[in-house]
């Protein structure tokens, strides 16, 4: 009866094309207002605005209560769907070389930037005088984790556990090894895959939903950030946040800019494909809120379903281009605030130490600042204390960070699935350029028979 419907309205007169929504009905339009209202709010009346930090969590939560099924979900269909096992060994160890290579090329923009800008010098802070009871924690939280607590931290108590926790790392290790399982059994295990892409739907359908509360979220999270800490507070510190965010940008457009000219897109249209995501990691100053959302892009964008369900959840964790910047950023930073002089073979102990310490901070607000404070305790001579410098203006600094661990993983998912010839340039080159939901429209308008399609555009103008 429903087809039947479809055919008759395929065949009424064409109507006028779908015209573009307002910018105040699109998505990215609601979070940027919302973020707009929220700095206007921080401004005139702080404390109203602190208490609009409720709504900023309930919405990060919403986002933690279905992520791990999310990663769950794709990783283990994303395993299942790829019928050769060397290739998912391929894929994964492609992604984590890339991972790799760009996190450590950060790093070492970090101490280089760090050098030259001198962002600390000038500042002469005691560190006697310094807050240390406002780090003690952080340092705590550092000194728990060694190497070997970090490998054997991958590993769950049990397998509800690692969801009950929302645990990431636990999360992917675990649905590596059922997706493994799933895939090996063959046949047997077919409906079972086919149960996981109809729970997999279910959960984006949820995510949709979610995401409708993105602008509330975005404007209670922003609130606070600006009513707590106050855009005066920026002042003594401006020419280090300044000089990361500029660095930062800079790191998108030439850095990933490069890499994404030599795969065949450019770097200014793919950041404007993924606005929404853009302006909500930075109001909620973490990259988690946009992870359900940019695995649906990057599967419009022509990346097979099953390499973006594995590389994604893997960015996620092991991509720290963001953070990585920071931590050699801050760490030269604090030295050259106390007047501590660092040696050449200091410097290069806190980059080799940052690559492992950075591995794990990329998705959660604040953990780059304990990765940070946990690489200081190797070099004595740099006061963990004077981590109380920049401890007021992180929230500024997670923003950032967020940001482009974000975009990375973007990159780096159309990076490997090119790698892979699991890329489908056409699609790539024709929705780059248009809206999510525009590209989205001409997947199904392609994927539907001719009256079908026809009739779903029909329906898009007169919606």
């Amino acid at each position: 009866m429903a087809t039947s419907d479809a055919v008759r309205s395929a065949l009424r007169p064409n109507r006028a094309p779908a015209v573009k929504p307002p910018f105040y009905r699109t998505l990215w339009g609601q979070v940027l207002i919302g973020v707009a209202l929220a700095i206007v709010l921080g401004y005139l009346k702080p404390h109203t605005a602190v208490a609009m930090k409720p709504l900023g969590d309930a919405f990060i939560r919403l986002i933690t209560m279905i992520i791990t099924l999310v990663i769950f979900c794709t990783v283990v269909t994303g395993i299942a769907g790829m019928e050769d096992m060397k290739k998912v060994g391929r894929v994964g160890g492609k992604a984590l070389l890339y991972f790799e290579i760009v996190s450590t090329l950060a790093l070492l923009v970090g101490l280089v930037v760090g050098n030259v800008a001198h962002t600390g010098a000038g500042f002469n802070a005691d560190p006697a005088t310094l807050n240390v009871k406002a780090v003690a924690g952080y340092a705590g939280a550092a000194k728990a984790q060694t190497i070997s607590d970090f490998l054997m931290h991958i590993i769950p108590t049990t397998v509800v556990d690692a969801f009950a926790r929302g645990d990431i790392l636990e999360v992917v290790f675990v649905a590596i090894l059922f997706g493994f399982a799933i895939s090996a059994m063959g046949e047997r295990c077919k409906p079972l895959i086919d149960m996981f892409n109809g729970l997999t739907q279910a959960v984006f359908g949820v995510v949709n939903i979610v995401m409708k509360f993105a602008p509330i979220g975005a404007f209670g999270a922003m609130a606070f950030t600006i009513g707590q800490y106050g855009i005066s507070s920026l002042g003594p510190l401006a020419k280090f946040i300044g000089v990361f965010w500029l660095t930062s940008f800079l790191f998108i457009v030439i850095v990933m800019g490069g890499v994404a000219l030599a795969v065949g897109f450019n770097i200014f249209k793919f950041l404007r494909y993924i606005k929404e995501e853009i302006v909500l990691v930075l109001a909620t100053s973490s990259s988690e809120t946009a992870l359900p959302t940019l695995m649906e892009k990057m599967e419009s964008l022509g990346c097979s379903k099953s390499l973006v369900g594995l590389v994604v959840p893997t960015g996620y964790t092991f991509n720290t281009d963001g953070s990585s910047m920071y931590m050699t950023m801050a760490a030269l930073f604090v030295a050259q605030a106390t007047n501590t002089h660092l040696t050449l073979t200091q410097q290069l102990t806190i980059f080799a130490v940052a690559v492992l310490t950075s591995k794990g901070a990329a998705g959660v607000q604040g953990a780059a600042f304990i990765a940070l404070v946990g690489t200081l305790m190797v070099i004595p001579s740099i006061p963990v204390a004077g981590m109380a410098l920049i401890l007021g203006i992180d929230r500024f600094m997670s923003m950032c960070r967020a940001t482009v661990n974000m975009v990375g993983n973007g990159v780096a998912t159309i990076v490997v699935a090119r790698w892979e010839h699991e890329l489908d340039i056409a699609a790539l080159q024709k929705n780059m350029g248009l809206s999510f939901e525009a590209a989205t429209a001409t997947e199904l308008e392609v994927a539907l028979p001719a009256p079908l399609a026809a009739a779903s555009s029909t329906k898009t103008a007169e919606g």
